[in-house]
């Protein structure tokens, strides 16, 4: 999970990650990790809240040992990609209006 630092930055949309549980993995971490952006990354996240199952859980859990073991997505030191949550959507908003872009709260 997020810092609650971050709780003011989400969307509607983006919030709905917290309607279940916090866990050891998760989908954003078997399908780019730090190479998505936080869109994506959230985007994941619900989708995984709207398509809860114990069979989701079992394959994500496979993908995520499989990862583990072939170090798949690392990135380290001036490899990693992602800026902090906070940082990523003050720049979006002042790339743009909030009525353009969508980031309303």
């Amino acid at each position: 999970p997020l810092l609650p630092k971050y709780l003011p930055w989400y969307t509607k949309e983006e919030m709905r990650r917290h309607e279940v549980l916090p866990g050891l993995t998760g989908l954003a971490q078997v399908n780019g990790r730090n190479a998505l952006n936080w869109e994506e990354r959230f985007r994941l996240d619900v989708s995984y809240v709207d398509h809860l199952s114990f069979l989701l859980d079992c394959k994500i859990l496979l993908l995520t040992v499989k990862k583990v073991f072939t170090r798949e997505g690392v990135l380290s030191g001036d490899a990693q990609t992602t800026i902090d949550f906070d940082e990523y959507r003050k720049e979006q908003l002042h790339e743009c209006s909030h009525s353009q872009c969508g980031h309303e709260k």
